[in-house]
C-alpha cells in the first residue's frame, strides 16, 4: 500500500511539474534582428526540440490556441510561438503601403507582377534569425495560412535544420487554384476603421467568415476575440503590407519539388479561403509529403476541431521529435482522411 501511494504521490507530483514547465503565460521577450524586431514566447524546457509555430496573415502569436500551445510542450516540445513583423508587439514598418491594394489584388487575379514592400522570404529570414538568436540548431516547424508559406520558405532556407514540416490551411500559390470570394477577400482587407467598436465589429465578420458553416458561431464570443487581439495590438496598415507580401509572391511549386523535408500538410474540407485543392496541391508537389484532410475544418482554430488538429499533428512531430540527420530518402506520398 505504502509503494503504491509513493507511486501515485511521485506521479502527481511528475504531472505538477510538467504543468508548470508547459505554463504558457509566460513573459514576452524580444530579439532584435538588424532593422526587425520579433516579439516572442517560449515555453518549455531549452533542451526539448524547439517547435517553430508561424501564424497566418494579421495573426499574433496569442491566436496560437494556449491549450494547443501547452499541449504540444507536454508532448517534449519547446514551443516557441512570435508576432511576425508588422503584427502585435513585433516590429511595425513605418510608412504605409504606397500602393491601391484593391488594384494589386487585381493584378494578381491577372496573373501580373504585385508591388510589396517586402516578401514572405524576407518573413522567413525574421523568422530564422529569431531561432538563431535563441541559439537553436534543427527545429520542426509548423505554420498557418500565410505561416504555412512561410514555413515552406524556411524549409528551403535552411533544409539541414528543419527536423520536421506541418502546414495547415496554406497553399503553394500556383494560378489556377480555386480562389476565395470577392467578398472574403474584401472582409480581410478591410483592417481600417474609424473607431474601435467598428473595428470589432469587422474582425468579427471576419472570424465567422473564416469559420466552419458546421459550428454555430457566438457573436459575443467573435467580438471578445476581436477585443482581445485589439487591445494588444492594432496595425490595419501593417496587415495590408502582409497581404501585398502574398499577392506579389510567385508559385512556390518549383520550391515544394525541391525541399526533402517530413511534411504533413493539414487541410479543412470547409476552408473557404484557401479551398481544399489548395492543400492537396501543396502535398502533391512535397516528395514523401502525407496529407491529412479534417471534415469541416474551415480556415480558423475552432474549439470543434482542436482535437482532429491535434490527432492529426502529434504523430507527425512525434515520429521525427528525436529524428537524427536525414540521410535516406522518403517514402511516397501518404494521403488519410481523417474522420
Amino acid at each position: 500500500m505504502r509503494a503504491l501511494l509513493f507511486l501515485a504521490a511521485l506521479l502527481c507530483g511528475l504531472s505538477a511539474l510538467a504543468a508548470e514547465r508547459c505554463a504558457v503565460r509566460v513573459p514576452t521577450e524580444r530579439v532584435v534582428l538588424g532593422e526587425v524586431q520579433l516579439a516572442y514566447q517560449s515555453i518549455g524546457r531549452a533542451s526539448d526540440p524547439a517547435l517553430l509555430m508561424v501564424m497566418g496573415l494579421g495573426g499574433q502569436l496569442i491566436h496560437w490556441p494556449d491549450e494547443v500551445v501547452a499541449r504540444l510542450c507536454l508532448q517534449g516540445f519547446r514551443v516557441i510561438r512570435f508576432d511576425n513583423r508588422d503584427v502585435g508587439l513585433s516590429t511595425w514598418s513605418q510608412a504605409a503601403p504606397a500602393v491601391n491594394l484593391n488594384y494589386e489584388a487585381l493584378r494578381y487575379r491577372l496573373g501580373l507582377s504585385v508591388a510589396a514592400p517586402y516578401g514572405l522570404r524576407d518573413m522567413a529570414g525574421d523568422a530564422l534569425g529569431l531561432l538563431d538568436a535563441l541559439g537553436v540548431g534543427q527545429f520542426h516547424v509548423l505554420g498557418a495560412s500565410m505561416g504555412g508559406m512561410i514555413a515552406q520558405h524556411l524549409a528551403d532556407l535552411a533544409p539541414e535544420r528543419v527536423q520536421s514540416l506541418t502546414l495547415i490551411m496554406t497553399s503553394s500559390g500556383a494560378q489556377g487554384l480555386p480562389a476565395p470570394s470577392a467578398a472574403l477577400l474584401e472582409l480581410l482587407a478591410k483592417r481600417e476603421a474609424p473607431s474601435r467598436d467598428i473595428a470589432l465589429q469587422q474582425q468579427a465578420d471576419l472570424l465567422a467568415a473564416l469559420g466552419s458553416p458546421a459550428v454555430r458561431d457566438d457573436r459575443e464570443s467573435l467580438v471578445e476575440q476581436a477585443e482581445i487581439a485589439y487591445d494588444r495590438a492594432f496595425n490595419p496598415e501593417g496587415v495590408q503590407r502582409q497581404l501585398l507580401a502574398i499577392l506579389a509572391e510567385p508559385s512556390r511549386v518549383e520550391l515544394l519539388n525541391r525541399l526533402r523535408v517530413p511534411t504533413l500538410v493539414v487541410h479543412g474540407t470547409a476552408d473557404p479561403l484557401l479551398p481544399v485543392m489548395h492543400g492537396v496541391h501543396v502535398a502533391a508537389h512535397i516528395k514523401g509529403s502525407a496529407l491529412k484532410l479534417i471534415p469541416g475544418l474551415a480556415h480558423r482554430f475552432q474549439e470543434a476541431f482542436k482535437e482532429p488538429l491535434l490527432a492529426a499533428v502529434l504523430p507527425h512531430l512525434k515520429a521525427h521529435q528525436l529524428s537524427g540527420p536525414r540521410l535516406a530518402r522518403l517514402p511516397v506520398s501518404e494521403w488519410s482522411y481523417i474522420q
